[in-house]
């Protein structure tokens, strides 16, 4: 057998490795992790990104000198491809759970993550999800799930209270909104909790406009905006919905006060400041975001770009959830899924570049974990709030 031949010629390795004292029978030498995104479909580019980030984590941790608690077991990553449907996402995890992953980190997309992490807790399979904003990934008791970042709520709240004060200071010019979002579980979810928390704040929604993934044309949209007038803009889709749109407003010369995204695909994406920086310029976005006081963030997206990539909250979230689930599977000692989950529930993870402080679990959500809000200025993305990591004034309104 190949392995077997493999496993012999290794066997100077395996001495060494036999130095090390056998804790509870003998320590693999690999830890299995499913590192499972939609790499194709209409949120490849998404996928791709989160892919990226979790095997830069992988490597950064076996180069480290691995799962120093095993005798310095590697991380093996087990690829999946989610399809951009959440079925799929679900039939991948069945494949990763007969094939042994120790865990799971992804799936990116809020509908995806709804579905692994249901179809990983029949298996008691740890599920760190590195993206998936929707609440109800969260809310539904399951023991193996744990989410690094912060939901759709957290953010939606921290973005209208943070419009208030940008609004207040300015003046109070603007005073009416329309929000644009995608159809499925992120976008209708994000739209609804703007949608609930605006009149309170004295704003008028004028107007909750839906549309489809893939959309590629949005004239229909921007025609209706036109006649809406709104003051500000909302849009919460992906990529290349939200690019298309922001660009579609750009042709047709509509210019509101302000372009503020919450959970924008593309708002604070270095790759549309870069492709379409007319476009791009004065957008706001309240949206997962690094610590920019983190002289390591700088090191982490030189890397990125070194490979000719973009460093996207995809790329950073999902290293970082790699990290998360590495810190767990040490101070668990094993490979072990309940003694995994258990370390997960206890962590204090705060080895990373994330503006969080100390991991704290509580039902699987990280309670310290909050976005950030970043401006596009002179074609780069800068933090404005809070005010521990501005980098730069906020300039609001955009256009009096």
């Amino acid at each position: 057998m190949s392995t077997r031949r493999h496993f012999m010629s290794q066997s100077a390795a395996a001495a060494s490795a036999m130095a090390f004292p056998l804790v509870g029978g003998a320590q693999p030498r690999t830890i299995k992790v499913g590192v499972l995104h939609p790499v194709t479909g209409a949120l490849a580019y998404s996928g791709q990104q989160c892919r990226v980030g979790a095997l830069m984590a992988i490597e950064d941790i076996n180069k480290a000198g691995g799962i120093k608690s095993m005798g310095g077991a590697n991380i093996e990553a087990l690829l999946g491809d989610a399809q951009s449907q959440p079925q799929a996402g679900a039939a991948e995890i069945e494949k990763m759970n007969e094939a042994g992953v120790s865990a799971v980190v992804g799936a990116f997309a809020s509908a995806i993550c709804l579905a692994t992490t249901q179809a990983a807790a029949k298996y008691n399979l740890p599920h760190v999800v590195d993206v998936g904003v929707a609440d109800q990934i969260m809310e539904r008791g399951l023991k193996n799930t744990f989410r690094f970042g912060p939901g759709y709520r957290k953010c939606a709240e921290a973005a209208v209270a943070n419009l208030h004060v940008l609004n207040m200071a300015a003046g109070k010019p603007a005073r009416t909104v329309m929000i644009v979002h995608e159809e499925s579980l992120f976008g209708t979810g994000t739209a609804n909790l703007l949608a609930r928390e605006l009149p309170g704040y004295g704003y008028e929604v004028k107007e909750v406009i839906k549309h489809a993934n893939p959309t590629r044309d949005f004239n229909n949209i921007v025609l209706r905006m036109k006649a809406v007038n709104p003051d500000i803009v909302i849009p919460a889709n992906y990529y290349n919905e939200y690019a298309l749109l922001v660009r579609t407003m750009q042709q047709q010369k509509i210019s509101p006060k302000a372009i503020y995204s919450v959970l924008g695909g593309a708002a604070s994406s270095y790759k549309f400041v870069k492709e379409f920086p007319d476009a791009a310029n004065g957008i706001i976005d309240c949206n997962h975001w690094f610590n920019p006081k983190d002289k390591r963030s700088a090191e982490l997206k030189k890397r990125v770009e070194a490979k000719g990539l973009f460093f996207s909250y995809e790329v950073f979230m999902t290293y970082t959830a790699m990290r998360l689930l590495a810190d767990a599977i040490e101070r668990a000692k094993s490979s072990d899924r309940a003694a995994i989950i258990d370390a997960l529930e206890k962590s204090t993870f705060a080895d990373h570049i994330m503006p969080y402080g100390a991991t704290k679990f509580v039902n699987g959500q990280n309670t310290g974990a909050q976005p950030l809000m970043t401006q596009v200025v002179k074609n780069d993305i800068k933090v404005i709030i809070p005010r521990e990591y501005r980098e730069t004034d906020p300039v609001f309104p955009l256009r009096a």
